[in-house]
């Protein structure tokens, strides 16, 4: 006897799907997330960092922030999920990530990543792209990342493509044939 399969955590008709061919230098995504308190404990969970600066008030109000702060890989996850789900998308796969920190993240920040391909090497289908992380306008992280972008190798019939075979948008749900 099997078992049901699992629903999947995202409907894949839902996705914005970019292979290589759609990338182009200079092509950016944007993710905003507001930091919650609850990202913060259950990152300390996942993570096993409970530094007190991220989880006690009492403590972190004696640092010299004043008060708790986002771990800075929560911060760099963010980047993760714009490039997992945004920029190049689905079937990204990280190579490398620099990171360079200047600022804390707060609980309750609206945290802004920006992600834009700076170069593409067709060899391995790679995509160079600068990351950033901005609270409030002010930079908090930047960085560069390497990931490897999934060719086009065969038609999608979730994807509309025009006669050059480039994507012109993000997944459709396909419609039924007339009987």
């Amino acid at each position: 006897m099997s078992l049901p399969s699992p629903k999947p955590a995202v409907d894949p008709r839902m996705l914005k799907l970019l292979y290589f061919e759609d990338l182009h230098v200079g092509l950016r995504e944007v993710l905003m997330k507001t930091v919650m308190d609850s990202d913060v404990v259950g990152f300390a969970r996942l993570s096993g960092d409970d530094n007190p600066i991220h989880l006690c008030d009492v403590y972190a109000a004696q640092t010299r922030f004043g008060q708790r702060i986002a771990h800075g890989l929560y911060t760099a996850s963010l980047i993760s999920a714009a490039l997992g789900t945004r920029l190049p998308g689905p079937g990204a796969v990280y190579r490398s990530q620099t990171l360079n920190f200047h600022a804390p993240v707060k609980i309750g920040d609206v945290v802004t990543i920006i992600v834009e391909v700076v170069e593409l090497i067709a060899e391995g289908r790679r995509a160079r792209l600068k990351c950033e992380a901005l609270v409030d306008g002010h930079l908090v992280l930047d960085g560069e990342a390497m990931v490897s972008v999934p060719c086009f190798t065969r038609p999608n019939p979730l994807i509309r493509r025009d006669r050059r075979g480039r994507s012109s948008w993000s997944a459709t749900i396909p419609r039924p044939l007339p009987r």
